[in-house]
């Protein structure tokens, strides 16, 4: 069932970007593949390739594309378009068959529709399946060469081709030469001169301006300093630094990183894993290129074959990291701030950089290799209801979860609930209509308090100030603080309570798709917005921390869900009364607040009570867990359990042999065996150790 998911999974996605490609007009189907060999395209025209910087190839890739010029001219687009998809599926079926072995039939199984899905998912393949590029034909070509079927004249031909399309790939013919395939080595050079000449003899101007002028494709295409440039190069230019400056800073790395990364390479090939050495080799390729853009960097989603980590918590944490920083925008993966913002914008490059000389993947010869340390887990429980059928899909785990995945699963987390709410429908009429439904509802149920009690601290300035503060302060500062602290101190606890936030999270989010709620203060019936101050009910502001949220999700109310949620896991956890009690009294100040500043209403607060519930509901559901879970002692160490074994007399060689030991009347007593046994009366520092223990 899973492998028929995920191919049913990976065929929707490749007609889904198909579809995306296709329903746009033929102008502005594939701009990159228009401008190389539209009507007007520089492969139609005379003259040189690179007059208007328009064409980035090389003068061969030139030459290889000018006979698809006249083909593409009816077809522009759906041709090119299925031909790229065909090239993905390939490209993908070729990644898993070179995985390293032994593989076992359920990863080989499920390794081809992963890997298609990923790559579809990857920047760089939809902005091939965007733009029209070629990137994708280098990078199968090198792939192939690791296939055990791939002979080494068909190997040292393969990367000549490659190199002849995308210069910077002749790094693996020196990964050849290396790893001591020389004949491969020699032939991939004597191919790539072999194209290139060809491509000189037939186009001498445009081969003439690519390799003197432009330095292997430097200057052509967008400016070399923008963020699509991900390459050291790149990085230095952003950085400020032009001219002999940046050329004598950027010869020291660019050295150093091809340095470190082939001689990685060559040692994971050497390993057997020879896809990992080639990832390596890309990424390396990637960092040393005058130019690197996003097309070009699928070497980098390919490093995810490589293993690391001790524990197998961690296993996840690189290929996680990886598939993210190239699937995902800046903005996605780090909050725009400028130290961060600079980070999501190099996120690529640094991706390349570590996978090239940093991260320790595991070589084949390790124990770790197959069998890393195992997540201690909760036994299956017996529910405490027996009516309510228990589903237990995941074991429980007890450990602490990996610090760097969870705060990168957070921030996307948290990225995902923000795009979702900022889309909710925020018609101002659906919404306004809503909020009287409300309203009436509530002087039905005689709990229409929000006008006098919002009267009361619009006219109070201490309490208006003192609640204005908590509003803005205690919403993220309290749930982040307690779930800093129940990681640091109460790992098991933490994956607790973590789980129904998460769902009561999910939930509100559908509360805000299904029911837009105009909050008090925008309904011009004379609340006032303490908060923010008046109002335009044209053009509402939710104020500087969030005026890119919906203005228009009230219902439920998170600021009470998180708050009840920090109550109910305070008061279970907390080791003194008083910060119980404060736990108990935090959600009734949030309600307090929400409506004392006229930001929902008492209704939204039950709305964040149910949201709450149902996600500890739906926790028990699935993994039976009603209360907090006890925290488990870790486990001895090594050294502990050996001398736990030794005091108990369970290891030979219990008592340090001596020479020999006066008695007290002066005799020598003799050396005891191990085989003899622990002697008569016992050892008292044994005896008072074994207690200790």
């Amino acid at each position: 069932m899973a492998l028929g998911a995920l191919w049913l999974l990976a065929g929707l996605l490749a007609v889904r970007q198909a579809a995306a490609v296709l329903r746009r007009p033929p102008d502005q189907r594939l701009t990159d593949l228009e401008t190389w060999i539209g009507d007007r395209g520089v492969l139609h025209l005379s003259g040189s390739l690179y007059a208007g910087d328009a064409f980035t190839g090389t003068p061969f890739a030139g030459l290889v594309l000018k006979p698809l010029a006249r083909a593409a001219e009816q077809s522009l687009g759906v041709a090119w378009t299925f031909g790229t998809l065909l090239l993905v599926v390939v490209l993908g079926l070729v990644a898993a068959r070179a995985l390293p072995g032994p593989v076992s039939r359920r990863t080989s199984l499920l390794a081809a529709p992963c890997g298609i899905c990923l790559l579809v998912l990857s920047l760089p393949v939809r902005n091939t399946f965007t733009l029209g590029q070629t990137s994708i034909i280098p990078v199968l070509l090198i792939v192939l060469t690791v296939l055990p079927s791939t002979s080494g004249r068909q190997a040292g031909v393969l990367i000549g081709v490659a190199a002849a399309l995308q210069p910077a790939l002749l790094l693996f013919a020196v990964l050849a030469w290396l790893v001591g395939r020389r004949r491969p080595a020699v032939l991939a050079g004597t191919t790539f001169a072999v194209c290139t000449a060809l491509a000189a003899a037939l186009m001498p101007h445009d081969s003439w301006t690519y390799w003197a002028h432009h330095i292997g494709g430097a200057g052509l295409g967008a400016s070399a300093d923008s963020v699509g440039n991900q390459s050291l190069h790149g990085l230095l230019l952003r950085a400020g630094v032009a001219g002999p400056a940046e050329l004598a800073l950027l010869a020291p790395p660019a050295v150093t990183v091809a340095v470190a990364g082939l001689r990685r390479a060559v040692r994971y090939a050497r390993d057997g894993q020879l896809l990992l050495a080639t990832a390596i080799t890309g990424c390396v390729a990637l960092a040393v290129s005058p130019t690197s853009w996003q097309h070009q960097q699928l070497w980098i989603l390919l490093a995810v074959v490589g293993r690391v980590g001790r524990r197998a918590a961690d296993r996840l944490v690189w290929p996680v990291l990886v598939v993210l920083a190239m699937s995902l925008s800046r903005t996605a993966l780090l909050p725009d701030i400028d130290l961060l913002g600079h980070i999501g914008d190099n996120a690529p490059l640094l991706a390349a950089l570590a996978a090239a000389c940093g991260v320790p993947f595991l070589f084949r010869s390790s124990p770790l290799w197959d069998d890393p340390v195992p997540t201690p887990a909760a036994l299956p429980t017996k529910g405490r209801y027996s009516w309510v059928p228990l589903l237990r899909l995941p074991r429980r785990p007890l450990s602490r979860p990996n610090l760097v995945l969870e705060l990168v699963l957070i921030r996307i987390g948290y990225f995902a609930y923000s795009w979702i709410r900022g889309h909710a429908p925020d018609e101002r009429g659906p919404a306004e209509g809503h909020g009287h439904q409300v309203l009436v509802l509530e002087r039905l149920l005689h709990l229409d308090i929000e006008y006098g009690f919002n009267a009361l601290v619009a006219d109070t300035a201490w309490l208006r100030h003192g609640i204005n503060w908590y509003y803005t302060t205690f919403h993220f500062l309290v749930p982040l603080s307690l779930l800093g602290w129940l990681y640091l101190r109460r790992p098991a606890a933490y994956r607790w309570a973590r789980t129904p936030l998460a769902f009561a999270t999910v939930l509100a989010l559908a509360g805000f798709w299904l029911y837009p709620l105009a909050p008090p203060r925008l309904m011009g019936l004379g609340y006032v917005d303490t908060a923010h101050g008046p109002q335009d009910l044209a053009h509402p502001d939710f104020g500087a921390l969030t005026k890119l949220s919906n203005q228009y999700a009230a219902m439920p109310s998170l600021h009470v869900g998180w708050s009840l949620w920090c109550g109910v896991v305070i008061a279970i956890v907390a080791p003194h009364v008083w910060a119980k009690v404060l736990g108990a009294l935090y959600p009734l100040l949030t309600t307090a607040v929400i409506v004392g500043t006229a930001n929902h209403y008492v209704l939204d607060a039950v709305g964040g009570v149910v949201v709450v519930a149902a996600g500890f509901g739906l926790q028990y559901l699935l993994l039976g867990v009603g209360g907090r879970p006890h925290e488990e002692a870790p486990p001895l160490s090594a050294t502990m359990g050996a001398a736990v074994a030794r005091a108990r007399g369970l290891v030979p060689g219990l008592v340090r042999q001596r020479s020999g030991r006066h008695d007290d009347a002066g005799s020598v007593e003799e050396p005891q065996s191990a085989a003899d046994g622990p002697p008569k009366g016992g050892d008292p520092r044994v005896e008072r150790h074994d207690q200790r223990v």
